[in-house]
């Protein structure tokens, strides 16, 4: 059986897979950032075992990104976010982020609390 700790992991890695999965190819733009990034959050904070989801649209490189393009939105990827996700299950809490880490996209846990 699995203990508490790797049930919650578990969780996380869920929650991220469905976070990235559900939105990559998502159009945005500087102006629909935020609400998607709210968007986001919420979907994901409906999921079971997840307290609280916290997704940050990196606007420099959107911006960066859509500086030689005619269009005024692009596809949303990994490159473009930073994500927080506290998941608890029973008595263990666990946190995970996602962040660029040598130009990709690492998901990582970052606490198990048990």
């Amino acid at each position: 059986m699995p203990t508490d700790a790797e049930n919650a992991c578990f969780e996380a890695g869920i929650k991220f897979g469905s976070l990235y999965h559900q939105f990559a190819g998502t159009p945005v733009s500087p102006d629909s950032a935020d609400s998607l990034a709210r968007a986001m959050e919420e979907s994901i904070e409906n999921q079971p075992h997840c307290e609280a989801v916290r997704v940050t649209v990196r606007r420099e490189a959107l911006e960066a990104e859509l500086a030689d393009s005619t269009a005024d939105y692009t596809e949303l990827t990994g490159r473009f976010l930073d994500v927080e996700i506290d998941v608890r299950y029973e008595g263990t809490a666990v946190r995970a982020k996602m962040e660029m880490e040598d130009g990709y996209p690492l998901m990582k846990l970052v606490s198990v609390d048990e």
